[in-house]
């Protein structure tokens, strides 16, 4: 297994995703209903591919990942060779960016002495989506991109 084996919940998501995976190796519900008791070694391989295509899936369209902690917020633009990223620090401890009080504190205080910004670029040290994996595994989530944009945009210019 590449990845990791999808929760119990993520594999409910994708039942029907699933279904049509093992249909493709002509195995219907039947066979699958066998197998899961009479075979587990089977189940677990067929579980753990599937896993791994859908997560080689979901990290390669991967653009935009983002963590909030109380008084940082990590942001970060996957290309294909290298990613950028944009970390936001707070120098005043009683900010929370977990809260929409801190969001709009950072709003209201960005380009202030309060805040550090960092940008930084750095290449893959391994292939692109075990690195984007790794980061998702340490807490990052992926995002739609706005806020790496906005920012973005604003110090541009």
């Amino acid at each position: 297994m590449k990845y990791k084996r999808l929760t119990k919940e993520q594999f409910e998501a994708l039942h029907l995703e699933f279904a049509n995976f093992l249909a493709s190796q002509s195995i219907d519900k039947n066979e699958w209903d066998e197998i899961k008791t009479n075979k587990p070694e089977v189940t677990d391989q067929e579980l753990d591919v599937f896993s791994d295509l859908i997560w080689e899936g979901v990290l390669t369209n991967a653009q935009f990942l983002e963590h909030f902690s109380k008084n940082h917020i990590f942001l970060f633009h996957c290309q294909n060779d290298f990613i950028q990223s944009m970390v936001l620090k707070s120098l005043v401890p009683e900010v929370d960016f977990l809260t929409s009080g801190g969001l709009q504190w950072l709003s209201d205080n960005l380009f202030t002495d309060t805040v550090e910004i960092h940008v930084g670029k750095k290449d893959y040290d391994k292939e692109r989506n075990d690195a984007i994996f790794d980061l998702i595994t340490q807490g990052t989530i992926l995002s739609d991109g706005q806020l790496y944009l906005q920012i973005n945009t604003i110090l541009q210019a």
